[in-house]
């Protein structure tokens, strides 16, 4: 099994989340702040797709990638999840020095912030990386969903929100 990115970034802000989504249960296609995201990852920088490559290995597919400067672009609508972002950049960087590339970085881009920050991969990271990956794998095979986070306004974004809080009044 791959571990993706979205496993990765998933993993940190919602175990159930992760779940739900790996074992097929996958509601952000219909989610609009999914298309808002999609949407802003296609307008904020149009000049990109002509001078950086997609890049697709074991799992993980980054949208833009500087092979020159070998620099992951992350774009992200909001860093209300950053930790998760930055994780799922770092478990980018990861993957690629595993494929083989030297020296490479990233930066996660808020456009609507106009804030860009850079990501680095660390020694202890890599371990802490192997890590997630066991439990992530742990997480996804369980024969059932892990329970629902207890902070209801934490979710309400969420494209599981309704999945999660059906029988619970608003």
């Amino acid at each position: 099994m791959h571990i993706t990115g979205t496993y990765f970034n998933y993993y940190l802000i919602c175990h159930r989340k992760l779940w739900l989504f790996a074992n097929g249960i996958q509601m952000e296609q219909t989610h609009e702040t999914v298309s808002d995201g999609k949407l802003l990852h296609e307008t904020s920088y149009p000049d990109r797709a002509g001078k950086y490559r997609e890049i697709e290995t074991e799992g993980i597919k980054i949208d833009f990638f500087d092979p020159r400067e070998n620099v992951i672009h992350e774009i992200k609508r909001s860093d209300k999840m950053e930790d998760a972002h930055f994780w799922q950049v770092k478990y980018y960087i990861y993957k690629l020095q595993k494929a083989g590339f030297k020296n490479v970085t990233g930066l996660l881009e808020y456009p609507k912030l106009r804030k860009t920050d850079p990501v680095e991969l660390t020694e202890e990271d890599h371990q802490k990386i192997n890590d997630m990956e066991k439990e992530i794998k742990n997480i996804i095979a369980q024969e059932e969903a892990p329970p629902r986070l207890t902070k209801k306004s934490f979710c309400r974004k969420c494209a599981y929100f309704d999945f999660c809080w059906s029988e619970e009044e608003v």
